[in-house]
């Protein structure tokens, strides 16, 4: 007996090999068999004719931490058909973290990670996971994260990881692959991550080689002096040369300024790879992104974390110090193309973009962005405006097909759920590649597209018995309509689910049903 027959659908097993038709029997939380089922006895049978039914998607890039603990149910993640979300992503998260640093760090990050409790424990990795494992809809996976671990280690401060501090940090990543983990992560501005070397990463990195998990990299930016050849990209290039590690790059893509340029943005990894590095890459398919206007505030502003920043920004003369560094930094171009996702304190704003609310007030747009900063209590999110060209919305589109396409990427989502007007990503990244892009420009078929969303990640990142369709996996499935799978999501209405995924289940439990989220928190801590 069958606890779910999912009846009469076609199978994409997640391998990239053609699809055919069976049905699909479940036993507990794995998947049973596969085949001929008619007459078999089932608790229930799920009706997938004419759908698809796919491996639950694996997201590996999210910034989900904060809404999972708030908001389990965290629809707008499980209804894009994505059953496994990785955290700890650009090299910030919540743990390890002893309770004062853990409160000090959902504060600096609040506008992208929201508000979770003040009082969870997230001492270790274990701790972490604990908080997810069958309380929240999805399974999670997480990356030690390396803004973290100096924040642990040093605190808030601009200080060197030598030394005995180095032998901690190396201790907390290596304690924290033990405890599951699927690797380390390092991000582009978001401190105290920043003051870190490229020399502490490739030490950390170490751990990684040896444990044979991934090192992922936001290409950092940020205090561009410590970078290695001041260049995000070469740096992770560099730890990877000089450690060996698995390297695998966040999100690389083009954007509007390099729409196009697809040859001359995988080039130095192309290079890298003929001399035998082992990389790997994700890409969400929008053509701008998101975070944290507190990450753009200059490195000593920085120093001391929340509530020394807060103080700074009410100074005059630490104040105009920072305005004046923020346009010398020629941050005034993003800054016109800044939207607000996130203004707890001000939600009547959010969705308005930082010339108009600037304007509104007679302020210069560095003046304007730094009282935000301090009327929100630092806890804003922001968004880039799309381009108005609908021509070169398109070729990043297109882009980013062409690089889906390649052997060594998958599909991510980079949501970022906090705020009225969060990035449409949030709602939409996986169907949007699913559907529109695939049906657009034909680049991918059916089978390879969902291979990139289910297979290839999970062996990348070593999650085990997922990914695929097949007997003694566990029962994650995406069962999807492949000619109306559509997402809905915009950057002016971001909150809309997509069309055409109907159910989903995970780990053998059906958490959406014909279009609506059951409730039911089946989701572990993987792998």
């Amino acid at each position: 007996m069958f606890d779910i027959v999912v009846s009469g659908g076609m199978v994409v097993d997640g391998t990239g090999k053609p699809g055919y038709a069976a049905d699909v029997g479940t036993a507990g939380e794995r998947i049973a068999a596969i085949g001929d089922l008619r007459g078999a006895v089932a608790r229930r049978v799920v009706d997938a004719r004419g759908l698809v039914v796919a491996p639950g998607f694996i997201d590996t890039h999210t910034h989900s931490e904060g809404d999972l603990l708030t908001d389990p149910q965290h629809a707008c993640g499980l209804r894009q058909g994505i059953t496994t979300e990785f955290l700890g992503i650009d090299g910030m998260s919540y743990a390890p973290l002893s309770p004062m640093n853990y409160r000090l760090y959902r504060h600096w990050l609040g506008g992208l990670l929201g508000n979770p409790s003040e009082d969870l424990d997230m001492s270790s990795v274990a701790a972490f996971r604990a908080n997810y494992h069958k309380k929240c809809s999805v399974n999670t996976a997480y990356l030690v994260p390396h803004a973290t671990v100096r924040l642990e280690v040093l605190g808030f401060h601009d200080l060197p990881l030598t030394g005995d501090a180095l032998k901690k940090a190396q201790r907390l990543v290596r304690e924290g692959l033990e405890q599951g983990a699927v690797g380390l992560s390092t991000g582009g501005s978001y401190y105290p991550g920043p003051w870190g070397t490229t020399q502490e990463i490739a030490e950390l990195a170490k751990v990684v080689k040896e444990a044979g998990k991934v090192y992922m990299a936001e290409p950092r930016r940020a205090d561009a002096a410590r970078i290695f050849r001041r260049d995000g990209v070469a740096e992770a290039l560099e730890v990877a040369r000089r450690t060996g590690v698995k390297l695998h790059f966040a999100h690389h893509r083009t954007a509007p300024d390099t729409a196009g340029q697809v040859e001359h943005r995988v080039a130095p990894i192309d290079k890298a790879k003929a001399q035998g590095a082992d990389i790997s890459l994700d890409i969400y398919p929008y053509p701008t992104g998101a975070s944290i206007p507190v990450s753009l505030l200059p490195p000593w502003a920085q120093e001391g974390g929340p509530h020394a920043i807060l103080q700074r920004l009410r100074n005059p003369v630490h104040r105009k110090r920072m305005e004046a560094e923020l346009e010398a930094e020629a941050l005034v171009v993003s800054l016109n193309d800044c939207v607000f996702c996130c203004l707890p304190n001000m939600p009547h704003l959010e969705g308005a973009d930082l010339p108009s609310i600037a304007a509104q007030r007679g302020k210069r747009l560095v003046e304007a962005f730094c009282e935000l900063l301090l009327e929100n209590d630092l806890k804003v999110g922001y968004m880039g405006k799309p381009p108005a060209s609908v021509a070169l919305w398109r070729q990043v589109s297109r882009d980013s097909m062409e690089l889906l396409a390649r052997p060594d990427y998958n599909v991510c989502s980079d949501i970022t759920p906090a705020g009225a007007m969060c990035h449409p990503r949030s709602y939409g990244a996986f169907p949007r590649f699913l559907g529109r892009l695939r049906r657009q420009f034909g680049t991918l078929s059916l089978e390879a597209m969902v291979r990139r969303m289910t297979d290839r990640p999970a062996r990348r990142f070593g999650i085990t018995k997922r990914g695929r369709i097949a007997k003694g996996y566990y029962a994650d499935l995406a069962i999807f309509d492949a000619d109306r799978v559509i997402d809905n999501a915009t950057y002016d209405d971001p909150r809309r689910h997509p069309s055409g995924i109907p159910h989903v289940m995970v780990n053998g439990q059906v958490a959406v049903d014909n279009d609506r989220c059951t409730g039911i928190l089946a989701g572990q801590a993987v792998p």
